[in-house]
């Protein structure tokens, strides 16, 4: 491989640190690094050191060749700053819901539309605002690092502002915000895939990138661990994260409540995602209780357990319902009985949910890809093809591939094809 030959590079930011991945024009990994968050979440402190670390952390030789880099983040973290980009406040984690929002979302959210939920990103915005005033500008945390490694804070990918309002069909802000005494808190819109601008002259020097380096609008945290996969036109995605995210590519938007459309990599990415997840099994076991109760479950039976391990009260995806309560009980006194009802009932909305797809109109799926940590547990994923009925692959790579992969088609195309 020549040492010309151009790299691009993926910047994923989770809900517990910041991943790097850099491949080649043939997609293989040149280098691959990590580093944890300090403090959390909401540290912005956190997002720029960390993604400062892992840059500096690859080597030269491969560094000065990096062409391009696009940023995942996690969906609906949502941080207020000023109009240079300076934070004003903590960021508001995706999981936080504002209930004293309830009144003014329902003035400027659709009912049973993502941005009517009190866990959406709008009703953080309004928290926000209500907080620091309406001079300020609201980005989510892809978007911040996008805004620092440009040193221009204008812009934001479309789907990590599906959950403040953008609408994808018409391109546009409801008209509802016309009014609104921060509207120009929001971003400059850009496509995932489009070229955002190059990285800023200052940082390039100082973490010896090349100053021709473009920054690439890039997507969410689920939809990057999506690309990371490669999927088959007939395979569907199921992430086993803190929470159960469904994905599939398709030819149209799906419309349904609790439904999420994506435009990536130039194709609409429809899916849902479930309150329940493997939060819930972290909630009582161990990761090291988790994997010794598992070996004791026979996956071919059934656990005689009707369990609802959704997180709290209410549900998102495939049941649309605020107010729907967690089953957790009875607990028996086996622990590997117990964990071996909650995997069923997870396995259950799983099935749900992607018999709730299908009856919206996306394509069945023939074959199921699992990333995410639950995609680890053998037992787990031989009990859902049972109750699935599909055959399941699991797949290891990394959210950071998916978004290099999306800096990669970029740069790979005509520069007068490329979305500006």
């Amino acid at each position: 491989m020549s040492q010309a030959t151009p790299l691009a590079m993926g910047l994923d930011l989770g809900t517990s640190g910041v991943r790097i991945v850099v491949i080649n024009e043939n997609g293989e990994i040149e280098h691959i690094g990590s580093k944890s968050y300090s403090e959390g979440l909401e540290n912005f402190q956190d997002w720029k050191d960390c993604s400062e670390e892992v840059i500096r952390e690859i080597p030269l030789q491969i560094k000065q060749r990096i062409l391009a880099c696009a940023v995942d983040g996690t969906s609906g973290t949502l941080i207020a700053c000023d109009h240079h980009g300076s934070p004003i406040s903590k960021a508001i984690p995706y999981f936080i819901n504002c209930p004293e929002q309830k009144d003014a979302l329902a003035k400027l959210a659709p009912k049973d539309t993502i941005t009517a939920n009190l866990d959406s990103s709008l009703a953080r915005a309004l928290r926000l605002v209500e907080e620091k005033g309406p001079n300020l500008l609201l980005r989510h945390q892809a978007d911040w690092i996008n805004g620092w490694l440009m040193n221009n804070w204008a812009w934001g990918e479309e789907g990590n502002n599906l959950k403040l309002g953008w609408d994808l069909t018409t391109k546009s802000w409801p008209k509802s915000f016309e009014s609104l005494s921060w509207r120009k808190a929001l971003p400059n819109i850009a496509p995932s895939g489009s070229v955002l601008d190059n990285i800023s002259p200052e940082l390039a020097k100082r973490l010896q990138l090349p100053q021709t380096m473009l920054v690439i609008a890039g997507t969410t945290d689920s939809n990057a661990a999506v690309l990371s996969t490669n999927p088959e036109p007939n395979d569907g995605i199921t992430v086993l994260g803190s929470t159960i995210v469904l994905k599939r590519f398709t030819k149209h938007p799906i419309l349904g409540i609790g439904v999420t459309n994506h435009r990536v990599a130039h194709k609409w990415l429809c899916g849902g995602a479930s309150n329940a997840g493997c939060a819930v099994l972290k909630r009582f076991f161990s990761d090291k209780a988790l994997q010794e109760l598992s070996m004791q479950i026979n996956p071919n039976l059934n656990s005689g357990l009707m369990l609802r391990p959704i997180s709290g009260h209410g549900e998102r995806f495939p049941k649309n319902d605020p107010y729907l309560e967690p089953i957790l009980k009875p607990r028996p006194i086996s622990d590997s009985l117990y964990l071996h009802g909650l995997l069923e009932g997870l396995t259950r909305i799983e099935f749900e949910g992607w018999q709730k797809l299908i009856e919206l109109g996306a394509p069945a799926p023939q074959r199921l890809i699992t990333i995410g940590g639950g995609a680890k547990n053998p037992q787990w994923r031989s009990l859902r093809q049972r109750i699935i009925g599909l055959p399941i692959k699991t797949c290891k790579n990394p959210p950071a591939l998916g978004v290099a992969r999306l800096a990669l088609d970029t740069i790979s195309m005509p520069k007068h094809q490329r979305m500006q």
